[in-house]
């Protein structure tokens, strides 16, 4: 699934995954679980600790050990540019791409009303999806707070940098005849 931030990736990820019975696969969750994976160019741990993207080439060698491991997969966010994507069709086949295309206003309206629990990750949304008391997560009791990435400015540059970077994989998957 394709789309930018804010478009609803996760979401309708997660229900295609259950509906399918297929691996919900998330290049942020899998880099998270497999932070201190050797690869042969360092590990995702090196380049997250700095505050950097870690590079195409490490996702990537991720990305296709979880491939390979699982029985029908659907991707959240991956490829995000057109290295990626050629990457990707060298590896597997694809029944379909969806492109989730949302307007910039509601993309930002979108990021910088979620909340997410600062405990236990829970995530929530000041107007679509409120706490039962506002700023308290209705699972563990944490504080709700505002990522540093939601605020209105960052968001912006956010979706900018989307749709610089990803307007050629949307292209592609285009002329692949895949796109949905």
């Amino acid at each position: 699934i394709l789309g930018a931030p804010g478009a609803g990736k996760g979401t309708q990820s997660k229900r295609v995954a259950e509906e399918f019975g297929v691996q919900h696969i998330t290049t942020g969750d899998i880099l998270r679980a497999n932070k201190d994976m050797e690869t042969d160019y360092g590990t995702p741990r090196e380049y997250m600790d700095a505050g950097e993207l870690v590079p195409d080439a490490v996702v990537n060698e991720i990305v296709e050990k979880e491939v390979g491991e699982a029985d029908g997969f659907i991707l959240d966010g991956y490829p995000r540019n057109l290295d990626q994507a050629e990457f990707l069709a060298a590896i597997t086949d694809l029944d379909a791409v969806l492109y989730l295309d949302v307007s910039e206003s509601e993309l930002t309206r979108r990021l910088t009303g979620r909340r997410v629990c600062s405990e236990c990750g829970d995530t929530y949304h000041v107007e679509f999806s409120p706490a039962e008391e506002a700023g308290v997560c209705d699972e563990c009791g944490g504080e709700l707070v505002q990522r540093d990435d939601d605020t209105e400015d960052v968001v912006r540059e956010r979706i900018r940098v989307y749709h610089e970077n990803t307007a050629p994989v949307v292209e592609f998957y285009r002329d692949e005849g895949d796109l949905v």
